[in-house]
């Protein structure tokens, strides 16, 4: 159940030869017997593969030098390319206090409405070459079948090959055991000390614990430790694969009071 083998197979998804969009490698997990760390991670790489659609939502608290705060992300995808993220702080209350992140696949809109602040972009262009064969399995990408925002709580839950080979498997983790988040049964595992981190968490201290839904392969709990204190928490409180999405589900309009930076 431990491993201290590098995992690289992030960018090592088959494509199926009749051009169709990519299938999971591992259908499904065994339920009689918990995987291994490469068995999960591996599982985990194809999680948006195993729904047409997801609704999500992730309560976060993590702690600064200003305190606690906390956060509600609820995100909305439908492949290919359809995907919304608003993002909410209950302490500042309701009115106008959200921020929100949407695209098709070939435009990206974003909005904050405390600032009243919008912008429209193209969507990021992928990096060209990445799927060498002759590549070493570190220096290859996963590529996501629909685009969430970079460097977020939604882009590493439901996209978490890039995380389990650039974050887990820096450390040592460990597959222990199974428990209920969301109303579904997920698989714990706990990392101690990976590597590849910000340096004030470069500390032999330092753990990560996540939770992955055993179904999908999403993750649905990450919890970060240095010593006994948590420093950061985030949980997926709803979990809906391919739920029945309104018409609208997708669309936004900019107020007529928005500033367009671009």
């Amino acid at each position: 159940m431990t491993s201290t083998r590098l995992w690289d197979r992030a960018g090592d998804l088959p494509v199926p030869a009749d051009g169709d969009r990519p299938r999971a490698e591992v259908s499904a997990l065994t339920t009689t017997a918990l995987p291994t760390v490469d068995e999960l991670f591996t599982f985990m790489r194809d999680a948006e593969l195993r729904f047409g659609a997801l609704r999500m939502r992730i309560e976060e608290r993590s702690g600064g030098i200003d305190g606690e705060r906390s956060a509600i992300i609820e995100t909305t995808l439908r492949h290919r390319g359809d995907a919304k993220v608003v993002t909410s702080e209950p302490a500042l209350g309701t009115a106008g206090n959200y921020e929100i992140w949407i695209s098709d696949g070939e435009t990206v809109r974003t909005y904050s409405a405390p600032h009243r602040l919008g912008t429209r972009r193209p969507a990021r262009r992928r990096v060209v070459g990445l799927e060498d064969r002759d590549l070493p399995g570190f220096a290859k990408v996963y590529r996501p079948l629909t685009a969430l925002p970079m460097e977020t709580l939604p882009e590493t839950f439901v996209h978490p090959a890039g995380y389990c080979q650039n974050v887990l498997a820096t450390g040592r983790c460990t597959v222990v055991g199974t428990e209920e988040v969301a109303g579904r049964e997920a698989i714990l595992l706990r990392c101690d000390h990976p590597r590849a981190i910000e340096r004030v968490g470069d500390r032999p201290d330092f753990r990560i614990a996540i939770a992955v839904d055993r179904a999908t392969g999403v993750i649905v709990r990450l919890v970060e430790t240095i010593g006994e204190t948590v420093t950061r928490r985030s949980e997926v409180t709803e979990l809906e694969p391919d739920p029945a999405l309104p018409p609208a589900a997708f669309e936004f309009a900019f107020p007529s009071d928005t500033t367009s930076i671009y």
